[in-house]
């Protein structure tokens, strides 16, 4: 069995492990530097991962009926989030926009067979509604979009598992959130020594902080790829 064949039977085993949150599984997937960088700077967009790498990304895409970014993701990337390196669906494609900033010239917004879900914390931008569904959350913080709440309302819609590949901020808010079930990181040979992947965790103890549980590990080319289910302290996220 080669390794995409076992990060697949072992993430089809943890989602069937899941007990109910009324919410999806959470699956965060994302590369990086070896020094943990996933660019060189905020903003800027830098392609880490080696071919057989992505073909890894789009088979875990084909794997969730849902895939999610930050807008910053869409601002930097333009990605289409769409499975075209592996055999397969496409994914729900949904993006964490708290002020609506979704350009309408973006390729999410061109999908081939899925109109684009907008988490947000308005739903009052003209012609916005013409190229997406926004999913507008009140929130104490006018800043950011409630997780656990915009996480309830897609399971509702048949979002049974959700692939979350970043960047940065979204990666660090659904750590923050403690709602990440399982984690794939494809760690490329690169010193990068820019903009990391994941910062300011609110924990300050070492064992409150996130870490996989029986962790896995294989490689695709020169590329390390680590995988895992997570817990938070003593406790599996699912």
């Amino acid at each position: 069995m080669n390794l995409n064949q076992q990060i697949e039977c072992w993430l089809t085993s943890c989602k069937h492990d899941l007990k109910k949150k009324d919410r999806p599984f959470i699956t965060l997937a994302y590369a990086q530097g070896l020094d943990g960088s996933i660019t060189t700077r905020q903003g800027n967009s830098l392609g880490l991962s080696g071919k057989h790498s992505i073909q890894l990304t789009h088979q875990l895409r084909s794997l969730h009926d849902g895939i999610l970014v930050g807008i910053e993701t869409i601002l930097a990337d333009d990605p289409q989030l769409t499975v075209r390196e592996w055999q397969g669906n496409n994914p729900q494609p949904i993006v964490l926009d708290s002020q609506l900033r979704l350009p309408p010239t973006a390729k999410i917004c061109k999908h081939p067979d899925k109109t684009c879900w907008i988490l947000s914390l308005s739903e009052d931008k003209e012609n916005i509604h013409d190229i997406a569904k926004i999913l507008a959350f009140e929130s104490e913080n006018q800043k950011l979009v409630p997780l656990d709440k915009a996480m309830k309302k897609i399971n509702e819609m048949g979002i049974n598992s959700l692939m979350v590949e970043g960047g940065a901020t979204v990666i660090t808010a659904f750590l923050n959130a403690k709602i990440v079930d399982a984690v794939v990181i494809t760690i490329t040979p690169w010193l990068i020594g820019g903009y990391k992947a994941v910062s300011n965790l609110d924990e300050t103890s070492l064992s409150q902080l996130p870490s996989l549980n029986s962790l896995r590990y294989g490689t695709l080319e020169e590329d390390l790829i680590i995988y895992g289910r997570l817990k938070y302290g003593e406790v599996l996220a699912c």
